[in-house]
């Protein structure tokens, strides 16, 4: 008897093109360009065939371009070949990349026009260009040799165990880790998504967000699977994305709450065709939840971690409307446990949050953070937390940001909450400040059309004296990494100026 097929077997491109060639995969926003599935399979045999004639012994190739449609090539070559895929923060510097590429102990790195510069200071592997190389010593990737003789790659067997990507943290408040994500990781995050955003045949998800991170590459992986059509700019601008989205007929897109606020303050309302705004990378303003309910903007309130293949829990609309501030239930096979000092709290306690199922990372590069992080719950995430009675789960801040000031405990995520309800306030970010009498001092940093002795007094009325923040400033925009995460060290730096 023959044994039935664990799918995928070949690379999730592979798949696609044999099923449904002449849809579209690839909406190039900025060329206005559109490829089939066909094409793409194609062009990523070139990709492919050109990897193959880099001598690869470790198996892992780095890249270090922006947000583009050659990402999607890069990432599907390297999975026809069997390469773990390690894709580089452009936004960082010399030295930050020079530690993460010897913690790789990347065979190539991959570059584009814009940093085939840096790329050739930071590494003495052989670096190779997505665009004509300005330099001697890079070469083009893939080569026009390889597409004029058209040679075919034979995908090799996905074996759902092996790396697939290799992505870093952000390291808002610890060193970036290099996170260990599988094929399989990538499969379940991509069903998970299914379940809870629904899928169309017609669905175009576009991607503005840095393909770098997470957020940026899960719409690549995930409309491979499921059929649809992945509509990549290369920057976001308000007016520009607005335009996008109408244009090519968007039906889901990726943002983080800032680049939304963005976007409704510019005037834009959303056609009859968008179905989701995946909001991740930071909690919403409950301000912004209201601006998006009189709107009929469909947000989806995320939580999620690199070390998840990005969503762990998601509110539907009608859900982030009835209950501001929640990020929803579970994703499907995701298990949340908030741990308390006692064990697995009860609704409405907080606890660390501790996540388990298929999307989580087997581990990071270093054997001893890998160590650290996993319990006998799962992947303790160092965030706070709880699960109301409904099991909605609210995220309350990070389990190391705890301020200890005159020898009382200040719940960061609590006073950020409290500072985001004043009116006029859009958004807050709070810390500790070294302090000579109190060891520490809550100051915060908050946006919007209000006066700081309004927000000092607001939070008289809301929180304990302990807890007042003894500094507060105002300020345009909170500082935030490429992935949206709030820059804890630059709001610091921001309030010690």
């Amino acid at each position: 008897m023959r044994e039935p097929m664990e799918w995928p077997t070949r690379d999730l491109l592979t798949h696609r093109a044999e099923t449904t060639p002449e849809r579209t995969a690839v909406v190039d926003a900025d060329e206005n360009r559109t490829t089939t599935y066909r094409e793409l399979d194609a062009a990523v045999d070139e990709v492919a065939a050109a990897l193959k004639g880099l001598d690869t012994p470790n198996g892992r190739v780095a890249t270090l371009i922006d947000t583009r449609p050659a990402v999607g090539r890069l990432l599907f070559g390297a999975m026809r070949r069997g390469l773990t895929l390690a894709p580089l923060n452009v936004e960082l510097d010399a030295e930050t990349l020079e530690a993460q590429l010897s913690s790789l102990d990347a065979d190539a790195l991959v570059c584009e026009r814009a940093t085939e510069q840096l790329a050739t200071e930071i590494t003495d592997t052989p670096v190779v260009s997505v665009d004509s190389p300005a330099s001697g010593g890079v070469e083009r990737l893939p080569s026009n040799e390889a597409a004029e003789n058209g040679r075919t790659i034979e995908p090799v067997e996905l074996d759902r165990d092996a790396t697939q990507l290799v992505l870093f943290t952000s390291g808002t408040t610890s060193d970036p880790k290099g996170v260990r994500l599988t094929v399989s990781n990538l499969v379940a995050s991509a069903t998970a998504s299914a379940f809870r955003l629904g899928v169309s045949p017609g669905d175009r998800w576009l991607v503005c967000l840095p393909t770098y991170h997470m957020g940026g590459l899960a719409p690549f992986v995930r409309c491979a699977l499921y059929g649809a059509a992945v509509v990549v700019q290369r920057e976001f601008v308000p007016a520009a994305t607005a335009r996008v989205l109408a244009e090519a007929d968007v039906t889901g897109v990726s943002l983080v709450p800032t680049m939304l606020t963005r976007l409704v303050e510019s005037g834009w309302t959303p056609d009859p065709s968008l179905r989701f705004v995946l909001l991740g990378g930071g909690p919403t303003p409950p301000a912004l939840v209201e601006r998006c309910r009189k709107r009929e903007i469909p947000i989806c309130p995320t939580y999620g971690m690199t070390e998840t293949a990005s969503q762990i829990s998601t509110a539907r609309p009608e859900t982030a409307f009835e209950s501001p501030g929640t990020v929803g239930q579970p994703l499907v096979c995701t298990d949340v446990t908030v741990l308390g000092d006692d064990g697995p709290a009860s609704p409405g306690e907080r606890g660390e949050l501790v996540v388990s199922g298929p999307t989580v990372t087997p581990g990071y590069l270093d054997d001893d953070a890998t160590a650290a992080a996993f319990g006998p719950h799962g992947f303790h995430t160092g965030d706070l937390g709880y699960r109301d009675a409904d099991g909605r789960l609210w995220v309350v801040g990070r389990a190391d940001d705890r301020i200890v000031t005159g020898g009382e405990n200040v719940d960061v995520g609590a006073v950020a909450a409290a500072i985001r309800d004043c009116p006029g306030v859009a958004d807050a970010a709070v810390v500790g400040l070294p302090d000579e009498e109190w060891g520490q001092r809550v100051a915060a940093l908050v946006v919007g059309d209000v006066e700081v002795d309004t927000v000092r007094d607001y939070c008289r009325t809301e929180l304990a004296s302990y807890e007042v923040p003894k500094t507060i400033r105002r300020a345009e925009t909170l500082p935030r990494t490429p992935s949206g995460t709030v820059d804890r060290d630059a709001v610091a730096a921001k309030l010690q100026e």
